[in-house]
């Protein structure tokens, strides 16, 4: 007994460095990085990565719901702020920051897409969205023509400062701040042109395959 649950420990603990290397891995080379160098980086044999993860696109499919579970979180959080702007900045912050040291992320995304195109759990966090803007527009806080998709859409931009690497983590949040400046509501801001994507239209866009150079 002793040794099964022994067995098991060493397993999932193999498992966790696996993903916590791999992180690494596909942000410093990309989500086809070789899983050889994988295995070295987490100090096990190629067996040991083919056995948790017997295909390259069943890791890249784990990472992806771990990024889900990973916003579950932040939801978490965010509703428990003590105003609807406070949630606004923290849903800004937390999330462009998660990004920021994720930057194979958007390419999970797309791999997941074409894997399993009905595969769409992050759908289920479109009425938090929605609902953390009403609540910093009711306050009169947040813009009123702002969406939780025009919010989304910051986060992947913020987050995309990301591909520059580590030496650009310390800066980033001057941007964060132009950006929580142009959302607060103001009786002299200039109204925003057009119609903003609906959450279908951007869930579709930001999973798409892009196109060959």
């Amino acid at each position: 007994m002793t040794t099964t649950v022994s067995s098991r420990r060493d397993a999932r603990r193999n498992h966790e460095r696996l993903l916590a290397e791999a992180r690494r891995l596909f942000a410093e080379r990309g989500i086809d990085a070789p899983l050889d160098e994988l295995a070295n980086r987490a100090e096990v044999g190629a067996g040991t990565v083919y056995r948790h993860f017997p295909t390259r696109d069943a890791l890249i499919r784990e990472l992806y719901d771990s990024g889900v579970n990973d916003l579950r979180s932040f939801t978490a959080e965010i509703v428990e702020a003590e105003s609807g702007w406070q949630a606004i900045e923290m849903w800004l912050e937390r999330l462009s920051a998660w990004l920021i040291e994720r930057p194979y992320l958007p390419a999970v995304m797309r791999r997941v897409a074409e894997l399993d195109p009905d595969h769409r759990p992050g759908a289920e966090l479109q009425a938090f969205a929605d609902g953390v803007v009403a609540r910093a527009q009711a306050e009169g806080s947040l813009r009123p023509d702002v969406t939780s998709v025009d919010l989304s859409v910051l986060v992947d931009m913020l987050g995309s400062l990301g591909q520059y690497g580590g030496a650009y983590v310390p800066f980033w949040r001057r941007q964060l701040a132009v950006v929580l400046d142009g959302l607060r509501a103001r009786p002299d801001t200039t109204d925003l042109p057009g119609a903003a994507l609906d959450f279908q239209e951007f869930h579709d866009m930001s999973h798409r395959k892009l196109p060959e150079d």
